[in-house]
């Protein structure tokens, strides 16, 4: 049998669904709305073959450029040598979703201004600044019925 290079060879696993995850699309897939600058992956759903993205697309993550009522399309870089080339793919709504990795970034907003806000209520300054985790403090550990103890090396002894 020829050797395949078509458009899904080597997929055998990064299109399957997930476990108990089968059959058909649900509802809620479609109702989410995307608009034009949203973040969004692309991880293809095997259920709708139409619509589907290279498999090189599949787990990246892309801005929304278009919307029509049943795709959207998306630019995502690609590192062809030594640039970044901007693609643009068109999508079916089945197979993007959207991204998470800016709920943490707007979140920290949220609550950077908060702290703001309440610091200059009381005059005072206040660091917003992330600060990595630092090293844990020294401490003893000693209980009453954990006192330290003196360990030596038993003596070698030769049984001839």
């Amino acid at each position: 049998m020829p050797h395949s290079f078509g458009y899904r060879a080597r997929t055998r696993h990064m299109f399957t669904r997930g476990f108990k995850d089968h059959g058909p699309i649900k509802l809620s897939t479609y109702l989410l709305t995307y608009r034009v600058g949203d973040i969004v992956d692309i991880k293809a759903n095997a259920a709708q073959q139409k619509g589907m993205p290279h498999k090189f697309y599949h787990g990246r993550t892309g801005i929304i450029y278009n919307v029509t009522p049943s795709a959207v399309g998306v630019i995502v870089y690609k590192v062809v040598g030594n640039r970044y080339i901007e693609k643009r793919v068109n999508l079916r709504t089945e197979h993007v979703k959207h991204s998470k990795c800016r709920q943490e970034f707007l979140a920290r907003v949220k609550s950077n201004r908060a702290a703001h806000v309440a610091a200059k209520e009381k005059g005072e300054r206040v660091n917003l600044k992330r600060i990595p985790a630092q090293p844990r403090e020294a401490r003893t550990v000693s209980t009453s019925q954990n006192t330290p103890q003196t360990i030596t090396p038993v003596p070698y002894e030769t049984t001839i």
